[in-house]
């Protein structure tokens, strides 16, 4: 069985609740009809009418208490809850949905700072970070063309310490979601000291950093791309690594390199990319490319059930 097909069956064996506030957004309303006939998820497509007016107001209120020690006043609070997306990030902080899915009209930061605000971070990570699940088609390298590259979506220049947790929260999605062992590869542009700079000291440094919080995770860095999923190159390049050039999840240096990665692959090798999945946080979520499809929709769903 092929990820996606994977995915898919698995989602459909928990039939989570999964709200979607984008009740405008053509593919949304496409993809929820899909999610439901094919019995991948519950959906809550959250128009208006869907939205209890006494609930609204007391998210309102609880959401004004929580953010007003950073300057949150009521009337702001009041205009934010005009968007869908904060009644779904609070329905999911309350459990009454498992997870929601935004992004196809919002934009990363928007959809980020939702669920942040509402649903809060996880207090072992303490920072939001992103992941897309990729699948290139023909390809041997990875999880037979399956990888985890992250962070392509939140963090601009993580430091040593983010990117340990991001991996770390890479590794545990890896497990749940798709069932394989993680094989972490913190890349950059030298493999083991080839080449100096301030980058290279932190990818090693968060190597360093992953080991003190998962000693058991296989885990190697700072590798250069080739090194890290060739094994042929590895055999080369560093012949004692642990990953052994079978990297399955790819932690970039910073979210520019991560970015354009993730667009080069899905674009050039007709990969599917299934995210930005936002990990982090107490609840699952996750965002949309703006450019997102329908299948994309579909997958995020599915991924968000599975994690839920």
């Amino acid at each position: 069985m092929d990820t996606i097909s994977f995915i898919r069956q698995k989602a459909r064996q928990r039939k989570k609740t999964i709200a979607l506030p984008e009740y405008k957004d053509k593919r949304v309303i496409e993809a929820a009809t899909v999610i439901q006939k094919e019995g991948i998820a519950d959906v809550l497509f959250l128009t208006p009418e869907k939205m209890d007016p006494q609930e609204k107001q007391r998210y309102i209120e609880l959401y004004y208490q929580l953010r007003k020690a950073k300057g949150m006043d009521l009337e702001t609070a009041r205009k934010l809850f005009e968007d869908p997306l904060y009644y779904a990030a609070m329905l999911t902080r309350e459990g009454k949905v498992d997870g929601f899915v935004a992004g196809a009209s919002h934009t990363t930061a928007e959809v980020c700072r939702a669920a942040i605000h509402c649903v809060g971070l996880d207090e072992r990570l303490l920072i939001a970070c992103s992941c897309f699940i990729m699948v290139v088609p023909d390809c041997r390298y990875g999880e037979e063309g399956t990888f985890i590259f992250a962070d392509c979506g939140v963090i601009p220049e993580p430091n040593s310490r983010q990117l340990a947790c991001i991996a770390l929260a890479s590794a545990e999605l890896a497990k749940k979601v798709l069932e394989i062992r993680p094989r972490i590869a913190f890349l950059s542009y030298s493999t083991k000291g080839s080449a100096e700079g301030k980058s290279v000291s932190k990818v090693t440094q968060a190597l360093a950093e992953l080991k003190e919080m998962e000693p058991e995770l296989l885990a190697d860095g700072e590798l250069q791309v080739d090194a890290a999923i060739v094994p042929e190159v590895a055999q080369i390049k560093f012949p004692n690594s642990p990953v052994g050039g079978k990297a399955n999840i790819l932690i970039f240096p910073n979210l520019e390199a991560g970015n354009i990665s993730y667009k080069i692959v899905e674009r050039l090798a007709k990969a599917r990319a299934v995210g930005p999945l936002l990990m982090g946080l107490k609840k699952p979520c996750s965002d949309l490319s703006r450019g997102c499809s329908v299948d994309d929709v579909v997958d995020c769903v599915a991924v968000t059930a599975i994690r839920a």
